[in-house]
């Protein structure tokens, strides 16, 4: 093969193309999955702006911008320090609703303490220049409660219509009871303002035995979130340890049980809840035994896949595949897992604006994934 057939075939690797397209099957009918842009260190999460670029995290703690054709930008200046050990790095990343007037975007992080770290968010200005950096950069919410050494940060945005931002954050693994402890905010949902502020309208306003920023507790380790568009209602899903993975509809105040009540088993084996159920906690919509360790969320509205509008799409880990889930209301009625075949760690799943599905896979070269159906 000559050296420019080399080349040619080697950029279809990397950004994608014909070259790299597979055919996978689905209840819908057949699928193409096609990569859009490889050699990212563990990228965390995908956010689109509205030219169709996206802004993609990578753990290590570097934020590019990739082209639709999957040109990657250098990492973006103004990125803070992070903690890149274990589950930690530079996690979530989303932009405001009002981001064509503000230019404003939201990233979750695990800042680096004296020892350990712990789950923070930031904003910043994206200034899209000819060399794209964050500016104004601002750190609008810290955790607070004992540190993690690399585990369970959660670590997913969620921005509702009115503005207020929703933060998933896990209980470090280690102080697992801490998440029944509404003093500290570990194994909890906060709800903030845009600006850092607790909204008046919170669950636990008043009550000066209790982190005011608090939504729900009990949760373990939340690296999934999303809006149901049917609803409005946030929806969340968790790790389980082995087994008793949940998705949870996240309500005002209330006790989603971990790590009283669950389904799953330690990693030792050994047994780690009181029940599966109990007054005053609530029980998941769904859960997995054996775990599939989900992450990314994602509801579909496009038009491309007219037989999924309104399902429920989740990357899953250890699973390597992509679950999609069917809903009637509130219950789920039917799972689908698909991409078994591809062998990869999904961790971030997304409804594109051009109506396919965009996934990110988590290794140390790391590629975006584009899915449409297959002509």
């Amino acid at each position: 093969m000559k050296k420019s057939s080399l080349a040619c075939a080697a950029a279809l690797l990397l950004f994608g193309g014909s070259a790299t397209a597979q055919t996978f099957r689905s209840e819908a009918g057949n699928i193409n999955v096609e990569t859009i842009a490889g050699g990212l260190a563990n990228p965390w999460s995908l956010a689109f702006l509205p030219d169709g670029r996206m802004l993609v995290t990578e753990r290590p703690g570097r934020l590019r911008v990739v082209t639709r054709d999957g040109k990657l930008s250098q990492p973006l200046a103004g990125v803070p320090r992070v903690y890149a050990s274990g589950q930690g790095g530079l996690l979530d990343v989303t932009i405001d609703r009002n981001f064509a007037q503000n230019s404003t975007i939201y990233f979750c992080f695990a800042e680096p303490l004296a020892s350990g770290s712990r789950t923070a968010m930031a904003r910043a200005k994206f200034v899209d220049d000819t060399t794209p950096r964050l500016d104004d950069v601002k750190v609008i919410f810290r955790q607070e409660g004992p540190a993690s050494f690399g585990y369970h940060y959660g670590c997913r945005i969620v921005q509702m219509p009115e503005g207020n931002l929703f933060l998933t954050m896990g209980e470090h693994s280690s102080t697992r009871d801490e998440a029944q402890n509404l003093s500290n905010h570990l194994g909890k949902i906060v709800r903030i303002t845009p600006d850092g502020a607790v909204p008046k309208d919170n669950p636990f306003i008043g009550r000066p035995d209790v982190k005011p920023e608090i939504w729900s507790y009990g949760h373990r380790n939340a690296q999934g979130a999303a809006i149901n568009p049917a609803s409005g209602k946030l929806w969340e899903h968790e790790h389980g340890p082995r087994g008793g993975d949940e998705i949870n509809i996240p309500q005002a105040g209330k006790n989603y049980g971990w790590p009283v009540i669950g389904y799953g088993i330690d990693y030792s084996g050994a047994k780690i809840h009181e029940s599966t159920s109990k007054p005053g906690m609530e029980q998941p919509i769904k859960y997995w035994v054996p775990s599939i360790a989900p992450s990314g969320m994602a509801f579909y509205t496009g038009n491309l896949f007219p037989a999924w509008k309104g399902n429920l799409f989740i990357g899953a880990l250890a699973g390597q595949m992509l679950v999609r889930l069917e809903l009637d209301g509130e219950k789920v009625v039917k799972e689908e897992r698909l991409l078994n075949d591809l062998r990869e760690r999904i961790r971030d799943v997304r409804a594109g604006p051009d109506g396919a599905i965009w996934l990110l896979t988590d290794n140390s070269a790391g590629r975006i994934l584009r899915i449409t159906p297959a002509k």
